[in-house]
């Protein structure tokens, strides 16, 4: 069971959708604590920041997306993550060192290379989107 007290990972993006590269990273902050918190930005229809303004799915979708996406791989939401909808974040801003550590996480570039603006280009493409 999701327990909101204990050390939590946070993802925070759009993502628009959720593919291998995202199930890469969750895969990766599950293993630090156990749990994740899946934050996502609330951007349908709205720019996401700069060369972000492509954002066609709207909560529900990214959601049963990211559902669908772990449990591929057995992760069930309110057990390993929760996924939580934040507003449009474009800055993280912290005034000093408070017990959070801030990584970038390092993939292969099969991994890296994975890029949700093909994936919407290619469902476009195949009228999917």
């Amino acid at each position: 069971m999701f327990d909101w007290k204990k050390p939590t990972v946070q993802m925070l993006g759009r993502w628009q959708p959720w593919h291998g590269g995202h199930q890469a990273l969750f895969k990766r902050c599950v293993t630090k604590t156990g749990q994740v918190i899946i934050q996502v930005r609330d951007v349908q229809g709205a720019s996401g920041g700069i060369g972000q303004d492509d954002n066609p799915f709207d909560w529900d979708t990214v959601c049963s997306n990211i559902e669908k996406g772990l449990l591929e791989d057995g992760f069930k939401r309110g057990i390993e993550y929760e996924i939580m909808l934040v507003p449009n974040i474009i800055n993280i801003t912290y005034g000093r060192g408070v017990g959070y550590t801030f990584e970038e996480e390092v993939f292969d570039k099969a991994v890296h290379e994975i890029s949700a603006t093909k994936i919407r280009k290619k469902l476009r493409e195949e009228g999917k989107l």
